[in-house]
């Protein structure tokens, strides 16, 4: 039998409930620090396969986002919030890229 992952969204409730109609997880939060338990929740159950984070959170955020970027799951993915990019998720998924080829291809 195969196993059903979550999909979950973490940010301020303006940029997070637009997803629930995707059928995602929705958890609006007013802090980091109530994001980084959110996601250390999440994590800790091992049912939650990705993560998507505004980067407004992620910014505030730097010991978890590392704690996880090499872990299987859940995968922490930046997005924008409702005030825009802030560039932290592309220079995120560059580096990672950077690390797997071994040079800049962007």
């Amino acid at each position: 039998m195969a196993t059903t992952y979550r999909i979950a969204v973490i940010g301020d409730w303006e940029s997070v409930m637009g997803f629930r109609a995707l059928g995602l997880d929705t958890y609006p939060v007013t802090s980091a620090e109530e994001a980084k338990e959110r996601v250390l929740e999440l994590a800790k159950g091992g049912q939650c396969a990705v993560i998507y984070l505004t980067e407004q959170l992620a910014k505030n955020m730097g010991d978890v986002i590392a704690h996880f970027k090499d872990e299987l799951r859940p995968a922490i993915i930046l997005i924008p919030g409702r005030e825009g990019p802030l560039g932290i998720g592309r220079d995120n998924i560059q580096r990672a890229i950077e690390r797997a080829v071994g040079s800049n291809i962007l």
